[in-house]
């Protein structure tokens, strides 16, 4: 008797919370910031938790659901406790906490420029956005649920505050702008479950005093029913325990809620590219619609039904792309790589779909999705903890060869036949040579999800570096295109003495644009690059970047240095003065001539080391002096 009790007293829970009667009151109280709201058939995840439990908790260990957090002091990572903090936009920013709310003193972001300076103002810190890397902390502006952002953003690792712009490879002259209401109007799109801004006018067309902001959430985060779609009558239905038993019985799929893992490879994908793609509206009335009734995509819908996905491969000439282009210049320069492949963070479905693997796959069972290798629930044969899933929630042994060799059988009969690498080196791991790290955000690269092959050409071609010299960052293009002409038939490159002479990450260490510069660096602090070329030549290499004019640039070679023998314990801050950062790299390179004279450093040229093994600075500084400064900004 009572083991059919428990699921039904579950279920009625459940159907209680999809009904409202679970919710707290106190949510719909609250008037100075987005609210949750259950409309439009969404009834949150805690619906789900009865019938569902181990899927709850494996999405509830998940960084999804914390992308967007209401302040308290479980979510919470930055000190408040009467702190004052330096690095941030204008004058320092004091933080407190009173009365259970958190609160800050800062430069008003949105000062008319009238008077000698900024007022300072001080508000509640009331919403977060991030919980894995960076966090970004949201105020009550007083204007209804319009939001503002505090001028530093939180590094969870690090343990400390940066001036927000200096979150993203920014360009370093562009004028510091208020991002008041950007969470209203940008991140309530991919940050929350069916969010809609609810502003009066598009946010950035009237002056923000003249706008009413309403914005609303079925739930704060990525949660159940962005990829369920809407649970209402999935509940409701099945608050018969004798449908949900039969259904479970006969195998046959319920209706009422959509399960992405029986949609098509196509289907199931544009699942996660509803979120994790480079998209726009198709024209205005779109985005007024998607601000009062959110957006219309629902899981099993077709995505480009709603919504413009840019492949400047095949819809680059398109009149809505042109359009795009048109009123803002940036919109492909800005998150692809000249050859249109993405080169941007979180924009994973973009790479997928221009994936020979994904294109020209012809069998559904051997397409590739992103449940390929991405499981959205942790299974039951997991060794790992949740923690330790949550990370990339890659499904079991999909974080080694078997993600690639499920589908290429022939490959795993012999992998050093085809990889011309030790069977256990990490150039026989096929995400090394097939998605390498040409993808950066959140101030560190990340594996491409276009999957290709290497090729010099894509170096020459699109400025992108090839898999080879990302880990064997000490070798030229030349000894990369003889071993491919070798190995794989590639035909022979034409290159520039340079590039035939000197190293290839060097020299976009050196000459590159900043999106190169700080690829590089990344690589440079890369274990497989630090085993396979060494590091005691790569500090003066490093050294040059501790005074790039990118902040981001700055941060990953100070972070890389932090990682060679003999500069663990690296005196080097990426936000302080010109001034200060030139003394760290006169300090950088004293400490690496003494550590090359204890240790040794195998000179060559390659490397711009003379036969001594001293620094070959008048070629340095040539390359330098070649170095692209055209503006650069990528846009996560």
């Amino acid at each position: 008797m009572f083991r059919f009790l428990f699921p039904l007293l579950a279920i009625l829970l459940g159907w209680a919370v999809a009904s409202g009667r679970g919710r707290a009151p106190a949510e719909h109280a609250v008037t100075s910031r987005p609210i949750q709201v259950a409309e439009d058939g969404y009834t949150s995840s805690q619906a789900c938790r009865a019938c569902h439990p181990d899927q709850y908790a494996s999405w509830h260990a998940s960084y999804h659901r914390t992308m967007t957090q209401v302040v308290s002091p479980d979510t919470v990572r930055a000190d408040f406790d009467n702190v004052t903090v330096r690095d941030v936009h204008g004058r320092p920013m004091t933080l407190s906490v009173r009365d259970g709310r958190y609160r800050a003193a800062f430069d008003d972001p949105d000062w008319d420029g009238r008077g000698e300076a900024a007022p300072r103002i001080e508000r509640e810190v009331v919403m977060i956005t991030g919980s894995h890397h960076q966090q970004i902390y949201w105020y009550s502006t007083g204007q209804q649920r319009l939001l503002g952002q505090l001028p530093g953003a939180y590094l969870i690792e690090e343990q400390r505050w940066i001036p927000r712009r200096m979150a993203v490879l920014h360009p370093p002259g562009d004028a510091v702008f208020s991002e008041t209401g950007h969470w209203n109007s940008v991140c309530i799109a991919c940050h929350t479950t069916h969010g809609k801004p609810r502003s009066s006018t598009p946010l950035g067309s009237e002056p923000l005093a003249s706008q009413v902001v309403d914005s609303t959430t079925a739930e704060h985060g990525i949660a159940c029913e962005s990829c369920h779609g809407p649970g209402e009558t999935h509940v409701t239905s099945n608050w018969n325990p004798l449908r949900r038993y039969g259904l479970h019985l006969t195998g046959r799929p319920d209706p009422t809620i959509v399960q992405p893992a029986r949609l098509d490879p196509r289907k199931s994908s544009q699942v996660c590219g509803q979120c994790h793609g480079i998209w726009e509206f198709y024209d205005g009335a779109a985005e007024r619609r998607a601000n009062t009734a959110g957006l219309p995509f629902r899981p099993g819908d077709e995505l480009a039904d709603t919504r413009f996905v840019a492949q400047p491969t095949s819809n680059g000439g398109s009149p809505t792309m042109q359009a795009l282009i048109a009123e803002d210049t940036g919109f492909v320069r800005d998150s692809f790589w000249p050859d249109g492949t993405v080169r941007v963070s979180g924009r994973e479905y973009n790479g997928l779909i221009e994936s020979p693997c994904f294109v020209r796959a012809t069998d559904p069972a051997r397409t590739l999705s992103c449940s390929s290798c991405h499981t959205l629930h942790q299974t039951s044969d997991d060794p790992r903890t949740k923690a330790e899933w949550a990370v990339d929630q890659l499904g079991v042994r999909m974080g080694t060869n078997d993600a690639c060799t499920q589908c290429h059988p022939s490959i795993a009969a012999n992998v050093t036949r085809h990889t011309n690498h030790g069977e256990r080196s990490s150039g026989s791991a096929c995400y090394n040579c097939h998605m390498p790290y040409t993808t950066y955000g959140l101030l560190k690269t990340i594996r491409s999800h276009t999957i290709g092959s290497p090729s010099v050409a894509e170096t020459l071609n699109a400025g992108r570096p090839n898999a080879c010299n990302l880990c064997h960052v000490d070798k030229t293009l030349r000894w990369t295109s003889d071993a491919l002409g070798r190995w794989y038939g590639q035909p022979p490159a034409t290159l520039t003495a340079d590039q035939e002479q000197v190293a290839a990450m060097a020299l976009m260490a050196l000459e590159g644009d900043a999106g190169q510069r700080v690829i590089a660096a990344e690589a440079y602090r890369w274990p497989p690059a630090q085993q396979a070329a060494g590091t005691g030549w790569m500090a003066p290499l490093l050294a040059q970047l501790l005074d790039d004019s990118y902040a981001a640039v700055r941060f990953s070679a100070g972070r890389a240095l932090g990682t060679l023998p003999g500069f663990e314990r690296l005196d080097y801050d990426f936000v302080a003065g010109p001034r200060t950062r030139r003394q760290h790299q006169l300090q950088v390179m004293r400490r690496w001539d003494e550590v090359r004279r204890t240790r040794g450093a195998t000179p060559g040229r390659a490397v711009l080391l003379a036969p001594d093994g001293t620094l070959i600075v008048d070629e340095m500084l040539r390359l330098i002096g070649r170095r692209n400064h055209r503006r650069m900004l990528l846009r996560e």
